[in-house]
């Protein structure tokens, strides 16, 4: 069995994993090591508008060679285990990794067989899901051969990756419906775990108006359970009833049940009475509560805020120079308020902003800007702008 030892070891090389790994070399740190076994790093939030076509998928792809730090040591292997108190990691081929300081962003678990049916049917007879990148183009084909019946919209129950993604994709296929002319045709159901369009009233509103606007049904409190491909069917159970109806579809756009991975909870790092197996963090300082040598960021966090790649962007610089102070033996210095950021794009070219944090009310980060109302800067803003700031800046530590 092989042993090394390092300084800070980072398991994950998403977002998260690369944006830390990015600051702490810019910090001067020498001895930092990601442990990933991905050989392309994706630009996800791309995936809704490859979905709904309008970008190339393959724009959403590059090598994870080309992203990963310079002098940053990267190990191709997957994380099975953590040992807390031996501050140990085994990985896949059997060899032990060994740290003084470890941060946790391993992303989260999507369980495609959560959905009774999902998986065969992902891709084919209209099925598409904007959270894979090889079937988010199956979601664009559904939408534009679509031109009648049932289109259903879904959203499981439980904390997810980018929450608002489930609703983009039905406001702008019900806008390209509408540009084809057979939006009066086609059926629209969105289908939401939620009490509510959105937990921040001033944006509520507005997707209440666009609803209204497509002539969407909502089902609140309820989630999709089962697909049957055959007969182009879904079972929907109502989540306070408990009881369940049969909707026919054309086409569909499911989402994954997701959870942190397996292997968080079966090292101890995760509060045993949290369903989702999340490692179990401040939600301010992003240091885990039982092992102060381990730091959790992005979406495999406890931490209560969406998850979204702009939360990552406010929790990087956090868990940095909370991780030097406590390798100096000093008070962590650095308090993150929960921001998150959901573009949610409404139709083509017109977008809402929608900026938040713990205190669950607006945060916009761009005073003068109204971004409590749908707006065609903030559609070039998603497309253009975010792009390059994240393959440009965020990814090399600097945004």
């Amino acid at each position: 069995m092989r042993r090394t030892r390092h300084r800070v070891v980072i398991i994950g090389g998403g977002t998260a994993g690369i944006t830390v790994a990015a600051r702490l070399r810019r910090a001067g740190q020498a001895d930092v090591v990601v442990v990933d076994p991905a050989v392309t790093h994706y630009y996800q939030p791309l995936w809704t508008l490859a979905g709904a076509g309008h970008a190339p998928i393959e724009e959403s792809a590059r090598p994870q060679a080309s992203v990963m730090p310079r002098g940053v040591r990267w190990i191709r292997q997957a994380a099975e285990r953590v040992d807390p108190d031996e501050r140990e990691v085994m990985l896949a081929d059997g060899s032990v990794l060994g740290y003084e300081h470890l941060v946790l962003c391993p992303g989260i678990r999507l369980d495609w067989d959560g959905i009774a049916g999902l998986r065969p049917a992902l891709g084919t007879d209209g099925v598409g899901s904007n959270y894979a990148y090889e079937s988010a183009p199956a979601t664009w084909n559904a939408i534009r051969n679509t031109r009648s019946g049932t289109a259903v919209f879904a959203m499981p129950a439980g904390p997810i990756k980018c929450a608002g993604a489930p609703q983009k994709i039905a406001y702008l296929a019900a806008d390209h419906w509408r540009r084809e002319g057979v939006l009066g045709a086609v059926d629209v159901h969105l289908i939401l775990p939620t009490l509510g369009l959105f937990g921040i009233p001033e944006y509520a509103g507005v997707l209440a108006e666009v609803v209204r606007r497509y002539g969407i049904t909502v089902h609140f409190e309820s989630e999709v359970t089962a697909v049957r491909a055959d007969v182009r069917e879904l079972t929907v159970r109502g989540l306070t009833t408990g009881a369940t109806f049969a909707l026919p579809y054309t086409m569909a756009h499911l989402v994954p049940p997701q959870s942190a991975p397996d292997w968080i909870r079966e090292s101890g790092l995760a509060n045993p009475d949290d369903p989702g197996g999340y490692a179990e963090i401040d939600k301010h300082t992003l240091q885990h509560v039982r092992h102060p040598d381990i730091f959790a960021l992005g979406d495999a966090g406890s931490s209560p805020n969406s998850k979204t790649g702009a939360a990552v962007r406010k929790q990087a610089p956090v868990v940095v120079a909370n991780l030097l102070a406590a390798q100096r033996g000093a008070p962590l210095p650095a308090r993150y308020g929960g921001y998150a950021s959901c573009p949610l794009t409404t139709a083509r070219r017109r977008t809402l902003l929608a900026e938040f944090d713990y205190s669950m009310r607006p945060a916009p980060s761009i005073p003068f800007l109204d971004t409590t109302r749908e707006r065609t800067d903030m559609w070039y803003l998603k497309r253009r702008g975010l792009p390059f700031l994240y393959w440009n800046l965020m990814l090399r530590g600097r945004f």
